[in-house]
């Protein structure tokens, strides 16, 4: 199965930290803290300043930082990438299988 991204409402907020593209963000427009919730998934890079769009309700393409199986609850690492669910707030739910840290999962995310 190939990945997708089926955003149902995205928002467009400005960058006050670097932000990777397919990570989780905040809503103060940074990368989103260990284990916190997140608004949201960047579509694209995004310098300091920058306006970029944010996938908030739907699934996105997201970067894994571990092993994710189908189905996983999923929730933010400390550089915003996705991670099986250990303490943290759920922040979705894997909707295919990520082999390693690296690799990418389609998330359905979920309300914060």
């Amino acid at each position: 199965m190939s990945l997708q991204s089926k955003s149902i409402f995205n928002l467009a907020i400005q960058a006050t930290a670097a932000v990777a593209g397919n990570t989780f963000v905040s809503a103060t427009g940074a990368t989103a803290s260990a284990g916190a919730a997140a608004l949201g998934v960047a579509y694209t890079d995004a310098a300091v300043g920058n306006t970029f769009t944010v996938s908030t309700v739907g699934t996105a393409t997201v970067l894994a930082g571990a092993a994710i199986t189908n189905g996983a609850a999923v929730e933010v690492d400390a550089s915003g990438r996705a991670i099986p669910h250990a303490s943290g707030v759920v922040v979705g739910y894997a909707l295919s299988t990520a082999s390693a840290a690296g690799s990418y999962v389609e998330v359905f995310l979920t309300a914060k």
